[in-house]
Order: C-alpha cells, then structure tokens, then sequence
C-alpha cells in the first residue's frame, strides 16, 4: 500500500496535516522535502502589517500576475541561465 499524506518538518519532526486513513503504527515511511516555493517574508525584515501594505498595494496588477501568460516567467531565471 502506498499512502500520501502532507505535512510539515518542525523542530526535527513531521507533523502530518491529518492522521493517514488504515496505516498501523510503524510502518516504514520515505519522507520527500519539497520546496513550499513561499517567501519567508520575516528573514527579508517584513512583519504581518508591512505584508498587508505590500498586499494592498499590489492589488492593481495581480490580474496580469496571475493571467495564464505569465506564467512562462515562473522559472525565468532558469531559463535563462540555460542561453
């Protein structure tokens, strides 16, 4: 049996998100760490009331940000570091 079940690494633990439906306790597990692809905003310096300004904004262009277009410039960079 093969079950997915997401989660978080913390404090050198995962926590999984819900419980796993009919897996028994010690069965083996592969854990696989994916890249949330999110930006910590507090290591850049911003708290939640700056975030909120940036947000607002913003605002104007997030039709153009999230128009299907755009989406040939999600991995721009490695894009172009391939030319």
């Amino acid at each position: 049996m093969i079950a997915s079940v997401e989660g978080i690494y913390h404090h050198g633990q995962v926590e999984l998100r819900e419980p796993p439906a009919n897996v028994p306790d010690d069965t083996p597990v592969i854990v696989t760490f994916l890249d949330s692809g999110d930006v910590n905003l507090r290591m850049h310096g911003i708290d939640a009331a700056q975030a909120a300004e940036l947000r607002a904004s913003l605002t104007a262009f997030a039709d153009d940000w999230d128009s299907p277009e755009m989406a040939a410039y999600d991995h721009y960079d490695a894009a172009k570091s391939k030319v």
